[in-house]
Order: structure tokens, then C-alpha cells, then sequence
């Protein structure tokens, strides 16, 4: 049977163009997808997908994202979704657009907040924690470069010799979009299905026949733009616009750090010449000095009188007596 033809993902128009859905990376559109009640289901199908959880979410509460420090003056961590399974399980879920410094310092410590809190307070506590996750969705590379086609990360504690698991109630996992190349036609589970959404949704003009499936059907429902209030259309605007802003202002940042690496290279190369030709006249003017000091070792021994010699070759007279010494 021939596969349908549908249109290339190369092909598709950009988020920036007029599109019928909205962009799962603005925050209104990560929001909308997943930070809702009547949306609750989509997320734990997208939970499931990322993450090996034994037995399931069987249920998922949404709780406050906004956590305080331990004391007042302590710093908070504000996180895009925060919730928690009915087994307690506890999920941080983050998507992270632009590239920060210490992308993974940030991601370290917004996971100990959910562990603290698990703390019993007023009695005695046995340290039994429930699972943390960290769900990450990020929109740059930060990965190894040597792994090709891997775009999703699974990381726990590991004993570093026998490369065993020492602690598995502490997971993170890194989804790096650009890393993610697969077509429509490749997609071979909902993990793939997820990727190809949050990296294209923008870009569709329709349900593709890999997504066709309940769960899909109603995120592509959820997603129109055309069903959106006037008051949500609003909201999605600004979002849209503040997620294009950001991108002008990182591709500026980037147009004026290659500018600067191509001056840099250029000087690098006027110095490097510079510096040849520096050696070249050093290695001339070292040959004209042997030289002159032969010619004027031939004078000298053809008894020559030394001011003289002087005159003629612009030696000093102490530099010819030195000459002379080593005759």
C-alpha cells in the first residue's frame, strides 16, 4: 500500500507565518496544552510517554509552581508546572527556550525543592522519600555532540566505577528539540509523537495520520487558534510576541558575537603575518650581520686599519676590536 503523501517537515511554513496552531513553546501555549484541568489528560499521557513509572499516573494534581525558601530570606524557584501523582510521585516539568549559562545548576537545585518539603515535621521522620522528577524541554543542544540522533537524556545517580544506579528515586530528563530530525513517517512511539509535536505543531496545517489517535486528536482541538477567546487570543499574542523578541534578541547577540570572532580572526591573521615577516627580517638582517662581520674579518686580516673599516661599514670600533679578538 503506498504511503500518503503529506507535506515535508522542511517544507512547512514558519512559526512566524500565519499558522492554525499555537506554539507549545510560547508559555501561553505550554500552559494551555498542559497547565490545565481540562487538559489534566494530556499531560498524563505526556508524562507517561517520558517517563517509566511503575504502574502508571493513575491520578495528577497540579500544585502551586511558586515555592518559598526554607527561611524568608531565601531564594524561591518558581517552576513551569509542579505536580504530583496519587502515589505521591512528585514532577517538575520545565521548558527552557534559550541557553543559559548554568542550565544544569538551575535544573540541580529547583529538584531540591521537592525534596525538602517531603521533610515530616513535629515527629520523628525515617527519610523515606517519594520519586522526584525533573522533566526538562529545552530548545537548544547542550548534550554530548559525539551522540548522534540521540535528543532525550535520562539521568540518575551512578556509581562511577561499576556504572550502576545508586539512587533511582531522583530522575532528570533532558528532550533537546533540535536534536529531534525524525519525519512524520519515523515516529515509532508516543515518546517520538511527543517530540514531533512540541518541535512542529507550529508548523502543521493539519492532524497528521502518526498522531491520529484520541489523545492527539483532542491536543490539536485544544490547540487551534481559531477557538481561542478574544481575551486568549490576546494573551496568546503577547506570549507569541515575547517568544519571538527573545529569539531577535538571542540572534542579535549571536550575529554580534560572530562579527566579533571574525575581527578577532582577522587581527589574529595581520598578527600572524606580521609575526612571519617579523622572523623573515630577523633571518635577513641576522645573514647581512654575518656578512658584514666576514667582510669585515677578511679587511681586518688584510691589515685594513681598524677606524677605517669603520668608516666604511658603519661598525663601531669597539664591535671591529671584538672581530679582531677572535682572529
Amino acid at each position: 500500500m503506498s504511503k500518503k503523501v503529506t507535506k515535508k517537515e522542511s517544507e512547512l511554513p514558519e512559526p512566524e507565518q500565519a499558522s492554525r496552531y499555537i506554539n507549545p513553546l510560547t508559555d501561553f501555549g505550554f500552559k494551555r496544552i498542559f497547565g490545565t484541568e481540562a487538559n489534566k489528560d494530556l499531560l498524563i499521557h505526556f508524562l507517561e510517554s517520558v517517563l517509566d513509572i511503575n504502574g502508571g499516573i493513575k491520578d495528577l494534581r497540579y500544585d502551586n509552581p511558586e515555592k518559598p525558601g526554607r527561611v524568608e530570606t531565601d531564594r524561591k524557584a518558581i517552576f513551569d508546572l509542579y505536580c504530583t501523582t496519587g502515589k505521591g510521585e512528585q514532577i517538575i516539568v520545565e521548558m527552557q527556550n534559550l541557553r543559559q549559562k548554568y542550565f544544569k545548576d538551575r535544573v540541580l537545585y529547583y529538584a531540591t525543592f521537592p525534596i525538602q518539603e517531603q521533610g515530616e515535621k513535629g515527629k520523628e521522620w525515617n527519610f523515606n522519600l517519594n520519586r522526584v522528577y525533573s522533566v526538562n524541554i529545552v530548545n537548544f543542544c547542550f548534550g554530548n555532540k559525539a551522540s548522534v540522533g540521540k535528543y532525550a537524556s535520562f539521568v540518575q545517580l551512578m556509581d562511577k566505577e561499576t556504572c550502576r544506579i545508586f539512587y533511582d528515586k531522583l530522575t532528570f530528563v533532558f528532550m533537546e528539540l533540535p536534536r529531534f530530525t525524525k519525519k512524520e513517517h519515523e515516529l515509532q512511539n508516543d515518546f517520538d509523537r511527543w517530540m514531533y509535536v512540541l518541535k512542529y505543531l507550529a508548523k502543521l496545517n493539519d492532524l497528521p495520520d502518526a498522531l491520529r489517535n484520541r489523545v492527539f486528536e483532542k491536543l490539536f482541538r485544544v490547540a487551534e487558534i481559531l477557538k481561542l477567546t478574544p481575551e486568549e487570543r490576546k494573551d496568546y499574542d503577547q506570549s507569541l510576541k515575547n517568544y519571538r523578541d527573545m529569539y531577535l534578541i538571542e540572534n542579535e547577540l549571536k550575529n554580534e558575537i560572530k562579527e566579533r570572532d571574525i575581527k578577532l580572526k582577522e587581527q589574529k591573521a595581520i598578527i600572524r603575518k606580521q609575526s612571519v615577516d617579523l622572523q623573515r627580517q630577523s633571518i635577513d638582517l641576522q645573514r647581512q650581520n654575518s656578512a658584514l662581520k666576514n667582510s669585515v674579518r677578511i679587511l681586518l686580516e688584510a691589515g685594513i686599519p681598524v677606524q677605517k673599516i669603520a668608516n666604511s661599514t658603519g661598525m663601531s670600533i669597539t664591535e671591529i676590536e671584538q672581530i679582531k679578538a677572535q682572529i
